[in-house]
């Protein structure tokens, strides 16, 4: 809620609570002739009927409130009281406008935090669910549903589990490559130049490294325009079709069934 959308219907005033802080500080309304309790008691309904409260929003009109009650305090008092005070009438309206200057500043930039963060949504991590292998692995793993936990035999099985010698680490994938990003990036022209295809049966009996090494050169070539991909899911088959700039390597692309197809184009012209 902000306190744009309080409403009020007071004996001199009947509108947006904004306007009737404008309207004061203009001197079109006589701050001696308003009620501030009659403004508390609007926003404590409004807050009623709300059935919520926003700190921000409330210590926002506390600020103001208490601003306000301090300026009509001066106005009521006499000249001679007047006199010992810091500020003057005029002093404490222009320091009330500066603070809600500086209370909508504050308010601009939260807003302008607000798209920022909305507009790097697609950036900000993002939670994914398990993949296939992972929630079927997790629901064998799982006892069957209504049967108790703490039954003997399941227990043992589970410690039984625990007990095994778990199998040798697989450190394939931290020897020295044997496979370049160039070897790679033919490999995936080659395919380009039938058409579409899976990335699964690009890098299908490769081991990891050359699985690493593939997707370096997939996103390279996506970087050259050469290569695009669609991906439905997470963790789901990526599609790879020949890019808009796929001609610039030597490979004419043609619609075939519905599908982005190319062939070689034997004279090397785009």
């Amino acid at each position: 809620m902000t306190l744009a959308a309080l409403e009020l219907d007071l004996d001199v005033f009947t509108g947006p609570f904004d306007l009737l802080l404008a309207l004061v500080l203009r001197e079109e309304i006589d701050l001696l002739e308003l009620e501030l309790a009659d403004v508390v008691l609007a926003y404590l309904d409004h807050l009623e009927q709300r059935g919520e409260l926003d700190l921000e929003t409330a210590t926002e009109f506390i600020v103001l409130v208490a601003a306000l009650l301090e300026l009509k305090s001066r106005l009521m008092l006499s000249a001679d009281e007047e006199e010992l005070l810091d500020l003057e009438p005029g002093e404490a309206a222009e320091e009330l406008l500066a603070r809600m200057l500086e209370a909508r500043r504050y308010r601009g930039a939260a807003t302008y935090l607000a798209e920022r963060l909305a507009a790097q949504e697609g950036v900000r991590y993002r939670s994914a669910p398990l993949p296939a292998f992972a929630r079927q692995a997790a629901e064998e793993a799982a006892p069957p549903a209504g049967e108790r936990t703490y039954d003997p035999a399941i227990l043992g099985r589970a410690l039984g589990g625990l007990l095994r010698t778990p199998p040798a680490i697989n450190l394939r994938h931290i020897v020295v490559p044997r496979v370049s990003v160039a070897e790679r990036l033919a490999h995936l022209r080659r395919l380009l130049s039938s058409g579409r295809f899976d990335f699964d049966d690009a890098v299908r009996d490769a081991d990891r490294m050359t699985v690493a090494v593939t997707l370096f050169a997939l996103l390279e070539l996506y970087k050259r325009g050469e290569a695009d991909w669609i991906q439905d899911e997470p963790f789901g088959s990526i599609a790879v079709s020949p890019g808009p700039q796929a001609a610039v390597s030597g490979v004419r692309v043609e619609p075939r069934a519905g599908l982005a197809a190319s062939r070689p184009d034997p004279e090397g012209e785009p």
